[in-house]
């Protein structure tokens, strides 16, 4: 079901709880890892929509490659979708999910205390530490969500690796999950004895185990 051509539901199992799905910096919404993630999720429990920040909306409409808008500007549009999506399906739970850059605007968007719903939590997908040439992970967002927050974290992730993360200080509410020998995208190395498939299916188990509890 297309609300409009920005948005795009992956119908689940569980009707009363929905999944708002923010893509990351360089793919929109029907890139491989969001359409499989969201229909992964969608087969064993909660509706997903997934939807385009702006400015991919307009790439989509004249092929221009754009960088994000500012964060005030993504946080708006993801705001604007949120309430759209609750007068739309009426949740009773919402959460919020996003790819890279997108999981990091969720964060964000949870220490907002006027939502038109308040998030039942937050899932991160390969949160952004640490952007290339930066020097200072972005904790922050993550100290201010003010909802439950997973985060699945490839162990070999270039934006937050295993080893960096256990220097860092997260807050308590924080779970992490690592995601075998997974890069930003949770692909992983041949040798490791896994593949892209199975590590997708790990991430989805423990977003589906997430929002059970």
């Amino acid at each position: 079901m297309d609300l409009n051509t920005n948005w795009l539901l992956d119908q689940g199992k569980d009707n009363d709880t929905l999944v708002l799905f923010a893509h990351g910096a360089g793919a929109d919404m029907h890139s491989d890892f969001m359409a499989d993630y969201a229909a992964l999720l969608a087969a064993s429990g909660p509706s997903v929509l997934r939807f385009n920040f702006p400015y991919m909306v307009k790439r989509g409409e004249d092929g221009k490659r754009r960088p994000p808008d500012r964060a005030p500007a993504l946080l708006q549009s993801f705001e604007q979708t949120l309430a759209a999506a609750v007068a739309a399906f009426a949740p009773k739970r919402l959460f919020l999910m996003g790819k890279s850059m997108g999981g990091r605007m969720a964060a964000m968007l949870a220490a907002n205390d006027k939502l038109a719903m308040t998030p039942s939590g937050v899932i991160c997908l390969g949160y952004p530490f640490l952007p290339p040439k930066k020097t200072e992970p972005r904790l922050e967002p993550l100290w201010e969500c003010a909802s439950p927050l997973l985060i699945l974290q490839g162990e070999r992730d270039s934006f937050g690796k295993r080893e960096q993360l256990a220097s860092w200080a997260l807050p308590e509410q924080a779970k992490v999950r690592f995601i075998t020998d997974g890069d930003h995208s949770f692909v992983p190395r041949k040798s490791s004895g896994k593949d892209l498939k199975a590590n997708l299916q790990d991430a989805v188990k423990e977003s589906l185990l997430f929002i059970g509890s």
